[in-house]
């Protein structure tokens, strides 16, 4: 007897997809937050055509997504397991997020208590806080893609509002990122350099002025690969610089890397 499949007789698309997926997570009583084009909209003002929704749950919740999806007769897989599943109807595909690309910025508890309530497609639903969608962005500088654009759009509208010591915490020891992007910022919109808080911009200061005359630095470490998964390749594996991924605070083992980045490495060794 032929296998059955599990996929629906008249698969969804697009938004019903979306929607569908909503109430399937909802059914499983999963915990999610969505992110992506829909925040973007609420926080920055732009409107995106996209094919993909995106949703951040705990990593102890999606093999719970994963089952519920597949039950419900989409297919579910691990994309890249350190980071992102995903679930396919057609065209269209649910990325499942719970940490950043970079093995860093874990998706926990605080995302949620700190989550915004929110409506898309005639659903409830709770949005991603805007620091958590600035944490997210800033770290993406990759050759063919940089979110750098996306953060300024996002502080442009909220920046007065933001809870400042937070975004601080989240970035921890890379204050460093966080400076550059609001450095960037006062760039791109002169007029507006004032809606960074004067204090914020002080520390920040502070730090790299206090850094540069008392701590030696790690002259065999590169966080590059923290930034972009292809461009710093050389540095890891030609002029024995140690892989930022690797160490204790990013969430990466060394199968990872070699998953992560093994679609882009032959464009970036030499010839």
């Amino acid at each position: 007897m032929p296998e059955q499949s599990d996929a629906p007789r008249n698969p969804p698309s697009g938004d019903e997809f979306y929607r569908a997926a909503i109430h399937t997570l909802r059914r499983a009583n999963v915990p999610f937050l969505v992110g992506g084009a829909y925040a973007l909209r609420t926080y920055a003002d732009i409107v995106r055509d996209t094919k993909d929704f995106d949703i951040f749950l705990k990593q102890s919740d999606i093999e719970s997504a994963m089952a519920a999806f597949r039950q419900a007769g989409f297919q579910s897989d691990w994309t890249f397991p350190h980071w992102l599943a995903k679930v396919h109807c057609g065209e269209d595909c649910i990325d499942m997020i719970y940490r950043a690309g970079n093995g860093l910025c874990s998706v926990d508890d605080v995302w949620f208590q700190r989550a915004r309530k929110s409506e898309i497609l005639g659903e409830p639903i709770l949005l991603c806080a805007p620091e958590e969608i600035i944490l997210m962005k800033a770290y993406i500088q990759e050759r063919e893609r940089f979110d750098g654009a996306d953060l300024a759009h996002v502080l442009r509208k909220c920046a007065p509002e933001l809870d400042w010591p937070h975004l601080l915490a989240q970035f921890g020891p890379d204050w460093r990122v966080l400076l550059s992007h609001l450095i960037l910022f006062g760039f791109i919109y002169p007029a507006e350099r004032s809606r960074i808080p004067a204090k914020v911009n002080r520390e920040l200061l502070e730090r790299l002025q206090n850094e540069n005359a008392n701590t030696p630095p790690d002259a065999k470490l590169c966080n590059g690969t923290l930034l972009s998964r292809s461009q710093y390749l050389p540095d890891i594996q030609q002029w024995g610089y140690r892989d930022a991924r690797l160490e204790a605070r990013s969430k990466m083992s060394e199968k990872d890397i070699a998953h992560w980045t093994g679609q882009v490495e032959e464009k970036v060794r030499p010839r």
